[in-house]
């Protein structure tokens, strides 16, 4: 069975980088389009920034400069690499991929997250 396995996360002051994974196991033909959402305490989830098939990236604005989403295709996994980090950063991070099994179709798929804790 096919899962988005996710590590990264931690407790880190501001200022400072953590990178995210997430990473396919089981057998998979590849990641399309993917995603990292994130969700603060009593707010609700969040698009932090995604990356299509094809290489077209986004970022919301609070991020934009700070975070770089990026994949490695051969490996099946999925990254965002978090610096300057601040304590509104603070969540639990999700990514959200649809794969590819060669069908025809692609599913949706979440990872289980991972949460990113920013002191100041």
């Amino acid at each position: 069975q096919v899962q988005l396995v996710e590590s990264g996360g931690g407790l880190v002051q501001a200022g400072g980088s953590l990178r995210l994974s997430c990473a396919a196991s089981g057998p998979i033909f590849r990641m399309n389009a993917m995603a990292w959402y994130r969700q603060a305490p009593g707010k609700q989830r969040e698009l932090v920034a995604s990356l299509t098939s094809v290489g077209s990236i986004n970022y919301i604005n609070s991020v934009k400069g700070r975070f770089t989403i990026f994949r490695d295709n051969a490996r099946n996994t999925a990254y965002l690499q978090m610096n300057s980090l601040k304590p509104e950063d603070t969540g639990v991070y999700y990514c959200n991929a649809m794969i590819d099994f060669r069908t025809g179709h692609e599913y949706n798929f979440w990872g289980q997250g991972t949460q990113v804790t920013v002191s100041s």
